[in-house]
């Protein structure tokens, strides 16, 4: 993706509203972090806090998508969570289905819709997850920044207060302010923590004796001071060093992708707005809409300069096109100078288009969605493996029977205990359940039986006689299971 031609270097304007920011020349920046210096030391990003449209459509949808998260570990479906995933004891629900380790299939169809999910989204719409619904956008933007806007003030409020020397007064709202992001990390971490474990395991973990659940205990202190770390400090810097995505967006962007763009055709040539100016006299001087006031750099939570082109560490986040759009507002230009926009939109005035690239993405994804789809809604409530006993040879009755000693395997995907019979379809044999008169296979477990099958001479086919068994739940046949049975030649 082609980089669209800019200004030569300018010199941080008096009274830069973010100088902590360091101003690079735009033919390095991309060399550079925002939030390191030359000698590799952090830069603490004060971002000033944002206002208007699509600040306001953000804080809405995030709300919505935070009272999702909240309320999501209270929601069950025919008794199962909406979703957990629980890797500790490999069980996995999602939207009320439980599925394990046996629904490998399922599991790397659904892996691979996901990635092809990302692969199309990113190519028309760019970053627009991470700006809109990343979990670490959503509750660092709104909800742990703001509060350091309501205890601390404003960035230069910030700024000030970080500068200042340690008093009284300083350390009580540091430690104010650091106690509440403490026990708002205690309650992300420990909803996190019911996606993975269960509600009612956790409730249990918070309810009984710790000391019977060190383990919990454990996940509980780790999981909350994980997220306090990630929103009191890390920050940004989970975005720009561990967060893949913005490294691979190079290879999925194009120039008809949707991202936040600045329109320097129009901006350029930057310079300062005078009072009262005439907008023909201003062309007339080779200078654009953009007054160089640096607002979209102090709003930008991962500290960069917009107007310097796509950058890695921009996540769609609009702080900058309400900042631009208010300053547009003030000296009567119109807005839109930073906008979502393509390449081509802002180059040849092209509208978005839906690409013969998209298509064959679209296309690929729909296929992998409609297999996933299959796959779950034809799946086996239970799912069973027989096998020979280890060691176990067939043994011969006086009669001219032959029978065979088998281990059953029982997975019960439901959340309800199923009596099971086990029947032969293609031959007229016996199967008996050895310890059970009644056997049944307990919700959401595997299980393992022995299990009997006796054939008479004119049952089998040779020394090796090919079974169809029938696992039944009362009259209902659930899956049919191929096994074979060994005789005398």
């Amino acid at each position: 993706m082609s980089t669209p031609t800019l200004p030569e270097k300018q010199s941080n304007p008096p009274g830069d509203p973010n100088p902590q920011v360091r101003n690079v020349n735009w033919q390095d920046f991309r060399e550079h972090l925002a939030t390191a210096d030359k000698e590799g030391n952090r830069t603490w990003i004060y971002a000033k806090q944002p206002s208007g449209a699509w600040y306001r459509r953000r804080t809405v949808f995030a709300w919505l998508l935070i009272a999702t998260m909240f309320s999501g570990p209270f929601i069950k479906i025919g008794g199962n969570p909406l979703l957990m995933i629980n890797i500790l004891e490999r069980k996995f629900s999602i939207l009320g289905q439980i599925f394990w380790p046996e629904d490998t299939i399922i599991f790397a169809v659904a892996m691979l819709t996901f990635f092809g999910g990302i692969m199309i989204f990113t190519t028309a719409f760019g970053r627009l997850w991470c700006g809109w619904a990343c979990p670490q956008t959503v509750m660092m933007e709104m909800v742990f920044r703001k509060l350091d806007y309501l205890i601390e003030g404003d960035a230069q409020a910030q700024r000030a207060l970080d500068a200042a020397p340690w008093s009284a007064g300083k350390v009580a709202r540091k430690l104010f302010k650091h106690g509440i992001l403490f026990g708002l990390s205690f309650v992300v971490g420990n909803t996190l923590l019911s996606y993975i474990i269960g509600l009612d395991q956790l409730l249990r973990i918070i309810t009984d004796n710790p000391a019977n659940h060190l383990v919990g205990l454990g996940f509980m202190i780790a999981f909350t001071l994980l997220f306090y770390g990630i929103f009191a400090r890390f920050r940004e810097q989970a975005c720009t060093f561990i967060c893949p995505y913005g490294r691979f967006q190079s290879a999925l962007l194009d120039e008809n992708t949707m991202i936040v763009a600045y329109d320097h055709k129009r901006g350029e040539k930057r310079g300062s707005w005078k009072r009262d100016q005439v907008i023909e006299l201003r062309r007339e001087q080779g200078q654009g809409d953009c007054v160089n006031c640096r607002q979209c750099v102090a709003v930008c939570p991962t500290g960069i300069d917009i107007r310097n082109g796509l950058q890695m560490e921009c996540v769609n986040c609009t702080a900058c096109m309400d900042a631009c759009d208010n300053v547009m507002d003030k000296i009567g230009r119109p807005k839109g100078l930073i906008r979502y926009a393509s390449l081509n939109g802002i180059e040849k005035g092209e509208p978005l288009r839906y690409t013969a690239r998209m298509k064959l993405y679209t296309g690929m994804l729909t296929g992998l969605i409609t297999l996933f789809l299959i796959l779950v809604f034809t799946r086996a409530e239970v799912e069973t493996l027989f096998l020979r006993a280890p060691g176990a040879l067939f043994q011969a009755a006086p009669d001219g029977r032959i029978s065979n000693l088998y281990t059953a395997k029982v997975v019960n995907k439901t959340n309800r205990d199923l009596p099971l019979q086990f029947r032969l379809l293609n031959s007229g044999g016996k199967v008996t359940v050895l310890g059970a008169a009644n056997f049944a296979a307990p919700k959401e477990k595997v299980t393992q039986t022995s299990v009997l099958i006796e054939l008479g001479p004119e049952d089998r086919k040779g020394p090796t006689t090919k079974l169809e068994i029938g696992v039944y739940s009362g009259d209902k046949l659930i899956e049919t299971v191929n096994t074979a049975f060994i005789g005398p030649r």
